[in-house]
């Protein structure tokens, strides 16, 4: 009988849980239709803005990238809802851009129900940001465009979103030659350069975003990434460790920062950048555990290695080489050090 009534009280506890989170799906994607079931896919969630009001919104559009790779964005307004319906990110990433710069990345668990709802909070500018409550997100770099300039730079948004990267690369040069200070849009073309593998132009772009904004973390995070996949490691490192300096809730630039140190043969550096990127995104920074357990087993200290195989697959349950890393993990117990 008591296990009957803890079996009823196990299942009551779980028809609460859906019944909120229902609830609470409901409150944010009505605006688009109706309720959403218990077993319907739906990516959605709210972004707090903070700082806007008399203000023009800047253009803030959440992007979700599914396992097969395709993007799906939303715009959003003034209520700082988005819902993404029929749609099951489980795997995929959804990222939040603010004018067209990109301010948060975070993976999304494939384990769960199909509904996943992620929040994110956007400060108007660095002043009044300060003193925020952790993970809000600052929307100091800005750039006021009307007219010509504005379209193209919507165009281009458009096509990148669409991975039509050509089409991205002309509209975006199109910006700069009608606009040259316009420092957003030398970043976001010295990105698609990135992408593209023509990093001579990449750099270029993206120095000369940085010679008219330089303090813009985004470009210099990129920049980063020039140097170390031509192998100049100290350029890199040097970049980095201002685009962190800049921007300290950067969970991707700790991680690049973390893999140029490892590179430099830096490796207590590297675990401590590589570890502030977990801690800053614990799920989309996951993979930092393996570069970190990649450097103990090459250091021979295999219970530390172990740790982190095992801290990762937590996190990336259905990762293709689960069988490997549980296997690790068994043959290299993490008391071992204690034996």
């Amino acid at each position: 009988m008591r296990k009957f009534a803890c079996t009823l009280l196990f299942f009551a506890v779980l028809l609460a849980a859906a019944a909120v989170s229902r609830a609470q799906s409901d409150e944010i994607c009505g605006d688009t239709g109706g309720s959403v079931w218990m077993h319907t896919s739906v990516v959605y969630g709210r972004v707090s803005l903070h700082g806007f009001e008399g203000q023009k919104l800047p253009k803030i559009v959440v992007t979700v990238s599914d396992q097969a790779g395709k993007d799906h964005w939303y715009t959003v307004d003034r209520s700082g809802n988005y819902c993404f319906r029929g749609l099951n990110g489980g795997g995929g990433y959804i990222t939040l851009q603010v004018e067209g710069v990109e301010v948060a990345r975070r993976r999304l668990t494939s384990t769960g129900p199909p509904q996943h709802r992620e929040d994110f909070a956007v400060h108007a500018n660095q002043a009044a940001g300060k003193g925020r409550a952790p993970g809000t997100i600052s929307a100091k770099y800005n750039y006021p465009r009307d007219g010509k300039t504005a379209t193209l730079f919507e165009n281009a948004i458009a096509a990148e979103q669409g991975r039509k990267l050509d089409v991205a690369i002309k509209l975006y040069k199109e910006v700069v030659a009608t606009d040259p200070k316009d420092f957003i849009a030398w970043a976001r073309l010295g990105g698609l350069y990135y992408d593209k593998g023509d990093f001579s132009l990449a750099e270029s772009s993206l120095k000369s975003s940085l010679s008219l904004r330089p303090d813009f973390s985004v470009a210099m995070m990129n920049l980063g990434r020039v140097h170390l996949i031509q192998n100049r490691v100290e350029p890199a490192i040097e970049i980095l460790e201002k685009a962190v300096q800049e921007e300290p809730g950067m969970a991707r630039a700790f991680q690049l920062l973390g893999e140029s140190y490892l590179l430099a043969r830096k490796g207590t550096l590297g675990v401590q950048a590589l570890n502030e990127a977990i801690r800053l995104d614990p799920i989309g920074m996951a993979v930092c555990h393996l570069l970190i357990a990649r450097l103990y087993d090459l250091a021979g200290i295999k219970h530390l290695a172990s740790r982190e195989y095992r801290l990762f697959l937590e996190k990336v349950p259905n990762h293709p080489d689960k069988k490997k890393f549980e296997k690790y993990v068994r043959d290299n117990p993490e008391d071992a050090a204690n034996n």
